[in-house]
């Protein structure tokens, strides 16, 4: 007698498979099509004087994509990108993994050594390169001491003349284009768990790490920003937040997903944000609050009126009451959210409540200042002991280390196990980030794990000091870290960056934060001075720490 093998079998687990009909891989490449075959004469991308519809968008993609197949670059090869906010670097973002290949956006800022490390150890086969950065890639090439496929992208915005715009490789991008086929029948990846992008973080303590990014969380988080902003259709993002960081916090696929336009920035001024919001009806961007400095310090020359409201996305440090009142009365709404290299940019926001708006705009920028709560596409998000992982009280006052956990957390770093297993230790990934758990359940960062100051056996968070910084009416810009000292152990040491025509001494800054801080808390020295910047507007504390070492 032969044996029923459904036996005993569920009812929901017999004759329910998985089929091509009811399960396809989630994968954000599934967004442009749809917006091509939707909205065919809706602008995509603009650029400058360029405008492209999805139409036209979609079919570059497609040649993009066929050109580096015929070329031999498929499943699990390493494409590489360095360039600023322009089409090709958004084109990356759907040709290179329609390929089957993972996009490597590079960061435009990094030396040679660290180009030269990343296309080594991320075993790149192509580079698509703007001229700009000619003299960087060639050392870079030089150094990696192997020939891959070089792709010059000469961009009309882009350096010409003498000194500037040098060809490094055999093919200019728009002739590689040329090669592919529009209509090339390109398949999506057989599982989500493909890796779409490789992303490095910033290597402050020794080589970079590099972050690999899968098809799932791709989709999950270009989803994600739409639910936690509230957008609509058709949104006009300008590109403020280099595509290169966190790809762009997956906003190549958001803005595509919702068939809206993507302006093109090659370099973020003041004067060129302006005239993206007056002349192109900019809706929405995002970028460090370094650019809504350069928002609020624009002169009367750069500025100009526009009648839409805009949406602006933050992270980092969260922006001081005054920051936020000049860019409501600029007609500009900040969201402030939170996130890592690791976790596809950000994943945690401040979600807004709407009894929040009647509030004083101190009270208001205090609640702002919190980093907030999970998106809907992560699954788990605390504050702990980071030994144990136990939850630490929600008071608002217990420090501990912020960890995160579901799809939008990485497939872990390329070829470093060591390192993914410690990120990934007891199923959360630990962010070395410091917070506490409010009541209400919002988290708030209070540092760095290697940030906090530990004066005289007391934990100082760097963020309080700067906090009231900020508040200060000359002060741009504020940076506080710990600098060694014989009696105490670490003291405060702050670097400040003056508003244009601002004048303030250190006395006045010292005695500043007296009135508003526990003495002990207050920084001994100030420097003043242009603080050190990432490419994304970030500062550099690392660089602050060995320059408060010779203060």
């Amino acid at each position: 007698m032969t044996q029923d093998p459904t036996a005993g079998a569920k009812p929901y687990e017999t004759d329910l498979d998985k089929t091509p009909a009811n399960y396809a891989p989630l994968s954000p490449l599934s967004f442009l099509p749809r917006a091509a075959a939707v909205f065919p004469e809706r602008t995509a991308v603009v650029h400058g004087a360029e405008r492209r519809t999805w139409a036209e968008a979609y079919a570059r993609c497609r040649r993009l994509a066929s050109a580096l197949a015929r070329r031999g670059i498929g499943k699990g090869d390493t494409v590489a990108v360095m360039a600023p906010n322009t089409p090709p670097m958004w084109e990356a973002h759907h040709g290179v993994p329609m390929a089957g290949a993972v996009l490597n956006a590079l960061n435009v800022r990094l030396d040679a050594a660290a180009i030269a490390f990343i296309l080594a150890h991320g075993e790149a086969k192509a580079l698509i390169t703007d001229t700009e950065f000619a003299p960087v890639i060639k050392e870079a090439l030089a150094r990696l001491g192997r020939e891959i496929l070089v792709i010059d992208v000469d961009d009309p915005q882009g350096p010409h003349g003498p000194g500037g715009g040098e060809r490094l490789g055999g093919i200019d991008y728009e002739a590689f284009l040329a090669e592919g086929d529009p209509d090339f029948a390109w398949a999506p990846p057989g599982d989500e768990w493909d890796a779409i992008a490789l992303n490095y973080t910033s290597g402050t303590t020794g080589n970079p790490k590099g972050v690999v990014y899968h098809h799932r969380g791709a989709y999950l988080n270009a989803l994600g920003n739409v639910l936690v902003w509230g957008m609509a259709p058709h949104p006009v993002y300008l590109w403020t937040l280099p595509m290169f960081h966190c790809n762009g916090w997956c906003f190549p696929w958001t803005i595509t997903a919702l068939a809206g336009t993507h302006v093109c920035l090659r370099r973020v001024e003041a004067g060129a944000i302006y005239r993206a919001f007056a002349e192109e009806g900019v809706t929405h961007l995002c970028g460090a609050p370094i650019v809504m400095q350069m928002i609020l310090g624009a002169t009367d020359e750069q500025r100009a009126a526009f009648p839409q409201r805009v949406e602006m996305m933050t992270a980092a440090a969260p922006p001081p009451a005054t920051v936020l009142a000049a860019m409501e009365q600029q007609g500009i709404k900040v969201t402030h959210v939170y996130g890592l290299t690791e976790v596809y940019g950000p994943a945690v926001v401040c979600a807004w409540h709407e009894a929040w708006d009647g509030l004083p705009i101190e009270e208001q920028a205090a609640l702002k200042a919190r980093q907030g709560v999970n998106y809907p596409v992560l699954e788990g998000l605390m504050v702990a002991d980071a030994e144990t992982l136990a939850p630490v009280p929600r008071d608002g006052e217990t420090l501990g280390e912020v960890f995160l956990r579901g799809n939008i957390v990485m497939k872990g770093y390329l070829k470093n196990p060591s390192a993914s297993e410690a990120a990934f230790k007891g199923g959360w990934f630990h962010s070395g980030d410091l917070g506490v758990w409010h009541p209400d359940g919002y988290v708030e960062l209070k540092d760095r794990s290697k940030d906090i100051i530990i004066s005289g056996g007391e934990n100082i968070s760097s963020i309080e000091v700067e906090g009231v910084l900020y508040k200060h009416p000359a002060v741009a810009l504020a940076a506080v870290v710990a600098k060694p000292d014989e009696k105490w152990g670490e003291t405060p040491c702050a670097f400040v960056e003056l508003k244009p025509g601002a004048c303030a001494s250190a006395e006045e800054i010292v005695a500043f934060c007296r009135d508003n801080l526990a003495h002990f808390k207050c920084p001994r020295h100030v420097v003043f001075g242009e603080l050190p910047k990432t490419s994304t507007g970030k500062i550099q504390k690392f660089v602050l720490r060995e320059q408060a070492e010779a203060v």
